[in-house]
């Protein structure tokens, strides 16, 4: 089976890749970029505008896995044009390649919230592309994903080391570790498997992890006691606008995000949970948390 996978430089894409290895699948990425060779996997350069490179990204294919994605910008309009319109030629190009009728769409649990975020908004406008494609689909909604290589919450792990760890206003949000994600997509890729589902995977924590607790549970990961402060929203605004002045473009908490942080119930639901029968997670928080840290501190990030 040849899967076609979009994002594949990416955080999550780069974990796909690894899964895929392991399990022996061959994948056909989509790059900007000259890759170096890769046991398993052939490289497609081009780009979510090129239809031409999506077709043969999707010609011959048994299924498609859409990871790429905007997730952060300075000018919200970005999303638009990456996240919906993106989808949208993909979609197209999959529709055109009689063997890529499988088509497994990453979302987000923003989507639930659409009217919260410029970035919840787009990923809900692709969605509904998804929906009415005609095509063999399933929807994930992951919430927050950590793990080797990811750069947003490594903001949280660098915080930890010292001492402190704002958070939100009081809520809860579940969590994914990148490989028990990048399993599942694998997990869902074949056709016909939760056909036309949309899906909230994550650890396996009922009700997930209340901000500060899962704050205390990254200070353990890096060895501090921490102290969790919940930031009201005007706090967080304003702490966005200064991440802009010091970062620039480079910012990690923009105004959108704060959109959505705010919000208090980014937990998985049980009715859309992965069938067992498919998949599950592999990777308690904790222990995922712990293997993240250590990570950071081999590579020299923390």
């Amino acid at each position: 089976m040849i899967v076609a996978l979009t994002g594949a430089t990416g955080f999550v894409g780069q974990a796909v890749l690894d899964a895929a290895e392991r399990q022996g699948i061959e994948v056909r990425a989509l790059t900007r970029r000259s890759q170096a060779p890769r046991r398993g996997v052939t490289w497609v350069e081009g780009s979510l505008a090129d239809g031409r490179s999506l077709k043969t990204l999707c010609d011959g294919a048994a299924s498609v896995i859409h990871v790429a994605g905007l997730t952060n910008t300075p000018d919200p309009a970005e999303f638009k044009k990456a996240n919906v319109e993106g989808t949208r030629k993909l979609l197209a190009a999959a529709t055109q390649c009689s063997a890529g009728k499988r088509f497994v769409f990453i979302s987000s649990l923003s989507a639930r919230e659409p009217s919260l975020s410029r970035y919840g908004s787009s990923k809900a406008h692709a969605e509904a592309y998804v929906e009415t494609s005609g095509l063999d689909f399933t929807i994930v909604r992951p919430p927050a994903v950590y793990g080797p290589r990811d750069k947003d919450m490594f903001e949280l792990f660098r915080s930890a080391k010292y001492g402190v760890v704002p958070v939100p206003p009081q809520g809860h949000t579940s969590i994914i570790h990148v490989d028990d994600l990048a399993e599942c997509l694998l997990a869902l890729s074949p056709p016909g498997v939760a056909s036309g589902a949309t899906l909230e995977p994550d650890d396996g924590k009922p009700g997930g992890y209340e901000h500060g607790e899962l704050a205390r549970l990254i200070g353990k990961a890096v060895g501090r006691k921490v102290f969790a402060p919940h930031l009201p929203a005007p706090i967080l605004k304003l702490a966005a606008r200064g991440d802009r002045l010091l970062r620039g473009d480079e910012a990690k908490l923009t105004a959108d995000r704060v959109g959505y942080m705010v919000h208090a119930d980014w937990v998985c639901r049980p009715d859309r949970a992965v069938p067992d029968a498919v998949w599950n997670p592999r990777i308690p928080g904790a222990e995922g948390l712990a293997q993240t840290a250590r990570w950071y501190e081999r590579e020299g990030w923390l």
